[in-house]
């Protein structure tokens, strides 16, 4: 009995420092972990914000670039027919989304599926207005029935894609 009393005295108190240590140890290591994980989100936000807010950027000009108003005055020129016109502007919309298309991982999915949309709608528009017109017609007839329509019409889509945009930014910067 006095062996089993000898080994309790030193062993419960060598448990206890045992214990605490590993504790302490433990809470430490814990905390050096945690304080890692935060130094590699910093460096993983402050190499993706410039790349997001870029990617709003272009996504922006992109929305300016495949405005029916913008094409009509890049690519309307003296002599050209309804249908000349509507595929240069069909061309131009495409290229304009190859060009942009990576941009879409870095932003969000709801908001890449907005752009797309207003594309598409925007490429219908012209379809649709030039449906309406003799092909062989001169491109100032399409030109006249877009800005007639466009009064008629209320918010543009790609006026709701710029505004999404620049919501999902703002959310990003805080």
């Amino acid at each position: 009995m006095d062996f089993i009393l000898e080994l309790l005295k030193f062993t419960i108190p060598g448990l206890i420092v045992f214990l605490t240590a590993y504790l302490v140890l433990k809470q430490f290591l814990d905390h050096q972990q945690q304080m890692k994980m935060m130094e590699i989100k910093q460096e993983a936000s402050s190499t993706t914000l410039p790349l997001k807010l870029q990617a709003y950027e272009r996504l922006s000009l992109f929305c300016e670039r495949i405005a029916i108003p913008s094409l009509i005055l890049r690519l309307n020129t003296q002599g050209l027919n309804t249908q000349t016109l509507r595929y240069s502007l069909l061309i131009s919309i495409q290229k304009e989304f190859e060009h942009n298309i990576t941009q879409q991982m870095y932003v969000s999915e709801q908001l890449w599926k907005i752009i797309k949309i207003a594309s598409d709608q925007t490429v219908d528009t012209i379809n649709l207005l030039a449906s309406r017109i003799d092909p062989n017609s001169p491109s100032e007839l399409f030109v006249e029935a877009y800005y007639k329509f466009a009064e008629e019409s209320k918010m543009e889509p790609l006026e709701k894609a710029l505004a999404a945009i620049k919501q999902e930014a703002a959310m990003l910067l805080g």
